[in-house]
């Protein structure tokens, strides 16, 4: 039986201080976000407040006259306090408008006003809308079970069996999958066209329903939806000549009244709902004739400081000798604050300093891309280059990179749009990822839409261009642009 030991053993651990991961994030964090992170920190941390360090001085100077005027002004308030009357507060000829406004702005600043929509949810239009149906109470109710079933698309997926069971649980109705059928009737007929289908085909026939029935060519067009729609869908077009005996410059007619419709009719009754989100770009390079400049947005972030109170706390409680338990405490306290202020404070300063190093470092790397935006000039780079350049670690790298945009003079753009995996040229030339992928996406724009290029003939392409890429490749990086098959790109 082995017997237990006590000992001493000395070992190398690496662990991040408190600070290192408040860095690591405030990093992660992007400038649209920065301003409310402060504000919560300020809001936890008493010792922190906003202003300049450079202010202290002159409140220092100020700081005894400003007592004594404290205390003459409470001596006045205090003994007119009794002769204050409300008349004088609504006399508007004892106070003119221009002492109680403030116009902080200049005929010269540019003013840009950001014009806001209200409406009523999706669902609140199609309720104010069921007076037309004529309905009592109780199919009113179940009008209104269908209506929430509507998603955003405008479409009832969900199965009316389901829909029959949701009524008698949660609203006692007892209903059929006929009469809700009825219902629903109803329901499509209101506004926009096309709400309430349960697919795609039925969204579609119910908005030619409502154009004029005599149109030759909305008739053809509803004759290709109810007899051709997987034909139809997977651009199948001789086929559907061939069945209909009809000629292509008449299924052109037929295929110009069904892209006039609507597939999302819910979308267009929720688009004014919908938040407008503006980008704010973390970094801002400006070219001055050639010579690009680099800055960081920080103009949404407040300047901080140290509290002046809680220094002087600190002061005064150490000077105090005969200390207590409580005086110990107190003194705890605000050192362990004093110290997360300044560590929050260091922390910011930091971040400004990687985030800089870092975007300079990718600046200089994709150069000849920052000058005019060419996407083909830019070069195959990965999280390894630049941890290199900056001496950083790829981690912190990853976190600057994170959820930050960049502002150019021809567009805005995600900084990780900016890494990429590289492939050889027939030379040895190592190039971008991103590059092949605008060939791509230029190839694609000039082919002929009659007969569009496929993945075999695009490798064929890049081949004779000089980019040793494998078909399986070409596939994957058109996948990745969201450009679907050739079959799917033909046009009549």
């Amino acid at each position: 039986m082995s017997s237990q030991r006590l000992g001493l053993h000395q070992k190398l651990q690496q662990k991040l201080s408190p600070q290192q991961i408040q860095l690591m994030k405030l990093l992660q964090i992007p400038v649209s976000l920065l301003e409310q992170r402060i504000k919560e920190e300020i809001q936890e941390n008493p010792a922190l407040d906003e202003g300049d360090e450079n202010e202290e001085e002159e409140f220092k100077e100020n700081e005894e006259e400003d007592e004594t005027a404290d205390d003459e002004e409470e001596e006045d308030l205090s003994e007119k306090e009794e002769d204050i009357s409300l008349d004088e507060y609504l006399d508007e000829d004892e106070i003119p408008d221009y002492k109680t406004s403030v116009n902080n702005s200049s005929a010269d600043d540019e003013r840009r006003e950001i014009p806001l929509t209200t409406s009523g949810s999706f669902q609140d239009q199609l309720l104010a809308q069921l007076y037309q149906c004529d309905f009592d109470d109780r199919r009113y109710h179940i009008a209104e079970q269908l209506i929430g079933s509507i998603d955003d698309d405008g479409y009832v997926r969900r199965d009316l069996n389901a829909v029959v069971d949701d009524l008698l649980f949660s609203q006692n109705i007892t209903t059929t999958v006929e009469e809700l059928e009825k219902i629903l009737k109803n329901i499509q007929s209101l506004d926009p066209p096309g709400i309430g289908a349960r697919n795609l085909r039925e969204c579609l026939l119910l908005q030619l329903s409502r154009k004029n029935q005599h149109s030759a060519s909305v008739q053809l067009a509803e004759k290709i939806l109810s007899d051709y729609m997987d034909e139809f869908s997977r651009k199948h077009y001789e086929k559907i000549m061939r069945d209909m005996h009809i000629s292509e410059a008449e299924l052109k007619t037929g295929m110009n009244e069904i892209l006039k419709l609507n597939p999302r009719p819910g979308n267009t009754a929720s688009d004014g709902q919908k938040s407008i989100q503006h980008v704010i770009p973390d970094f801002i390079i400006t070219n001055n004739d050639g010579s690009l400049e680099l800055t960081l947005n920080s103009r949404n972030a407040p300047e901080l400081k140290i509290s002046r109170d809680y220094k002087e706390m600190l002061h005064h409680y150490s000077k105090d000798k005969g200390k207590t338990k409580q005086s110990r405490e107190a003194i705890q306290f605000v050192k362990q604050k004093l110290d997360a202020a300044k560590w929050f404070i260091d922390a910011l300063k930091q971040r400004q300093h990687t985030l800089l190093e870092t975007m300079r470092a990718i600046m200089e790397y994709q150069y000849e891309f920052f000058i005019d935006g060419d996407q083909r000039k830019l070069k195959k780079m990965v999280l390894r280059d630049i941890a290199e350049k900056v001496n950083m670690d790829i981690s912190t790298v990853s976190r600057v990179a994170n959820s930050k945009y960049v502002q150019t003079h021809f567009g805005t753009f995600l900084l990780k749009s900016f890494f990429s995996e590289g492939m050889q040229t027939e030379s040895g030339e190592e190039v971008s990822s991103k590059e092949v992928k605008q060939i791509l996406t230029d190839c694609i724009s000039a082919e002929d839409k009659r007969h569009p290029v496929t993945d075999d003939a695009l490798t064929k392409l890049l081949n004779e261009k000089g980019y040793n890429i494998a078909r399986r490749t070409v596939a994957k990086y058109r996948e990745m642009l969201s450009i679907p098959v050739a079959r799917l790109r033909k046009q009549l």
